[in-house]
């Protein structure tokens, strides 16, 4: 068996196989989950290194700005992620904010905006930010009441965001606002709004189970250029979704990545441990749940990279992102739990490979998209599909 017997499905090309193998030799000599308590400066650190690695190209689109292709490669997007996640979770989380945070500038930005932020987010001299949630508006994006409201060439600015990731290091945010242009989710514009613009604060810095940088910010009289607007008046919806529909999927491949690690760590565990004159490996129950950990990390992947294989086609994934993310969040949490238990009280100390995994699995089944949000995306997908049939 091949290190990698997912790359030979047909859903790849040579060049993804390349790429996986070069970036697991530069993550073995690079990357380490042990350091220090300065979250900030430690993500910091792994943006400029996955810059300066030539990583951070992939997670912006248009090669005049920096980017590997014109187009984002999702399949590419995916590799990183899942293989960033097995050494690193916060290395992970740099390239995917990197990611997101730019994702509304590759997609919708003018050629200005996408020269004066993008190639410095390839480079890693610039960390972004996607700025949507609220305390009352985060699956329902519909309800969000941050303000813009026109005047003249300017929007000025009012409300707040939370549990915005980067939040407090990042050099600017893709924020999304209420302009009114219509009711509901077609009133909402998206701006991209540099850090240090008066008016923007940070009001809270978060502290959350899986550390990174994260925080709630806040607009008051903050004005922002029209030149900084994305995508057009009213359009902040889909805008937010279409960038999204790209890089969730990507949040499936993390969780593989974090998966397949506590897999290899249950293995290790399971073949080594001394039980009552045996290893754990030869009784039928650690067999048995090695086998489901086995089947649900492939059933996860499958449904990953069909999603990213269809969008690099050029088609529209939001219902096969959706199944992606819920399926490979959710597995990913047994397979994790599973691994700990093979560990036994082991596996809960601070520290330990799989308690770390333990938390940080835990976020990637809310953020982006909790489970009970994909359903509804699932289910309105296959409701829609057979009435229109």
């Amino acid at each position: 068996m091949t290190a990698h017997p997912h790359l030979d499905w047909p859903f790849f090309e040579p060049r993804h196989k390349g790429l996986v193998t070069e970036l697991e030799r530069w993550a073995g000599a690079h990357l380490s989950n042990k350091h220090g308590p300065d979250v900030d400066a430690v993500c910091r650190q792994f943006v400029r290194q996955l810059g300066e690695g030539g990583w951070l190209k992939y997670a912006v689109g248009g090669s005049a700005y920096g980017a590997f292709a014109d187009a984002i490669d999702t399949r590419a997007i995916c590799l990183i992620r899942e293989t960033l996640a097995k050494h690193s979770g916060l290395a992970d989380f740099a390239f995917a904010m990197q990611g997101l945070g730019s994702g509304a500038i590759s997609l919708f930005g003018t050629a200005h905006q996408k020269e004066q932020y993008l190639p410095r987010v390839a480079k890693g001299e610039a960390i972004a930010a996607f700025a949507l949630s609220e305390l009352d508006a985060g699956s329902d994006v519909a309800a969000l009441q941050c303000e813009a409201r026109r005047d003249g060439d300017t929007y000025m600015l009012n409300g707040e965001k939370t549990w915005i990731s980067n939040g407090g290091i990042a050099n600017f945010y893709i924020v999304f606002a209420r302009t009114g242009e219509a009711a509901s989710s077609r009133g909402i514009t998206a701006f991209v709004v540099d850090a240090t613009m008066p008016g923007f604060e940070i009001a809270e810095r978060i502290e959350v189970t899986a550390p990174h940088p994260l925080a709630r910010i806040k607009f008051k009289d903050c004005r922002v250029s029209s030149t900084q607007q994305l995508g057009g008046a009213g359009q902040g919806f889909k805008v937010a979704m279409a960038t999204l529909d790209v890089f969730r999927t990507s949040v499936a491949a993390a969780a593989l990545g974090f998966a397949r690690r506590a897999m290899q760590e249950g293995l290790r565990r399971a073949t080594s441990r001394r039980v009552f004159g045996q290893t754990l490996a030869d009784l039928q129950l650690t067999q048995a749940k090695l086998a489901a950990m086995a089947t649900d990390i492939d059933a996860g992947a499958l449904l990953t990279y069909r999603a990213a294989w269809l969008r690099d086609q050029g088609r529209t994934v939001t219902v096969e992102a959706a199944m992606a993310k819920m399926t490979a969040t959710e597995t990913a949490q047994r397979v994790i739990d599973a691994a700990v238990q093979m560990f036994g009280a082991l596996g809960v100390v601070s520290g330990q490979t799989v308690e770390r995994l333990y938390r940080e699995i835990r976020p990637l089944r809310i953020y982006e998209g909790a489970t009970e949000v994909q359903q509804l995306i699932i289910a309105r997908g296959v409701l829609n599909a057979f009435l229109e049939s």
